[in-house]
């Protein structure tokens, strides 16, 4: 007899609900009252547009692009989604304050991997366009959020299309392949996707794990060497029978 598919949902946790909360409000606020009816363009003033940010230094968009989506709601809802199939465990694990902080980093990562990337491009191909086109969205951060995952619950089974499980860690590796085929088969910038901040989101996120791993690792040595200057011999020559005594 075949066993059932079992499908566990995630803990909406304290901080993904505030994050989407304020993220929601803004897509409300800003881009559909503000701009939609009041047609002001607040948007343009908050999204990610790599000129702007590398020479006027309007470094604030390299965070606030992720509270911006484009009009589609599939955009927001399916990010928001995202954040909260992959994102509730990481909170739990780690606590709200450690999980807001690598969910800005990745973000803020991904912005600038992609500013420098698109200058670069620009500077090799004489194509400046990506430039000056601004990037919204939160997708950045949410492929740092599943890198986490993928290493910290790797052995978990996700669903592929929703149809194909496959390992946590398999299915991250999956993605970040195929953000990279799309990249190069659009020339780095794509059909209205910045392909190349999702792939900063994942890079972000491994250099956060990498320093994390260099600091632990630098803190276990100072301690081991902490514990071998209090490590004295102590040789007791009146009792012959025995041989030296360790004291710590």
């Amino acid at each position: 007899m075949n066993r059932p598919i079992q499908f566990s949902i995630a803990p909406f946790t304290p901080a993904i609900k505030w994050i989407v909360i304020i993220t929601s409000a803004c897509w409300f606020g800003v881009q559909l009252f503000g701009e939609s009816l009041l047609k002001f363009p607040l948007s343009s003033y908050f999204a990610l547009v790599p000129a702007e940010v590398l020479f006027e230094f309007k470094i604030w968009q390299t965070l606030t692009y992720m509270l911006m989506h484009s009009s589609q709601i599939t955009h927001i809802l399916f990010n928001m989604l995202m954040l909260w199939f992959f994102g509730g465990e990481l909170e739990q694990l780690w606590g709200s304050r450690r999980f807001v902080t690598y969910y800005l980093l990745t973000g803020f990562g991904a912005a600038i991997i992609y500013c420098f990337g698109m200058a670069a491009y620009a500077y090799f191909s004489g194509d400046g366009r990506n430039l000056v086109i601004p990037v919204v969205g939160a997708s950045g951060a949410l492929y740092g959020i599943m890198l986490a995952y993928g290493i910290l619950f790797g052995h978990r089974t996700v669903y592929f299309f929703m149809i194909f499980p496959m390992k946590a860690r398999t299915f991250v590796a999956l993605m970040g392949l195929i953000e990279f085929a799309n990249m190069v088969s659009s020339q780095t910038s794509g059909s209205n996707v910045a392909y190349l901040a999702h792939l900063g989101g994942l890079v972000s996120g491994l250099a956060i794990f990498w320093l994390q791993s260099r600091l632990k690792n630098r803190d276990e040595s100072k301690k081991a060497g902490r514990k071998s200057r209090h490590l004295h011999l102590v040789v007791d020559n009146d009792k012959k029978e025995d041989g030296p005594k360790y004291w710590n």
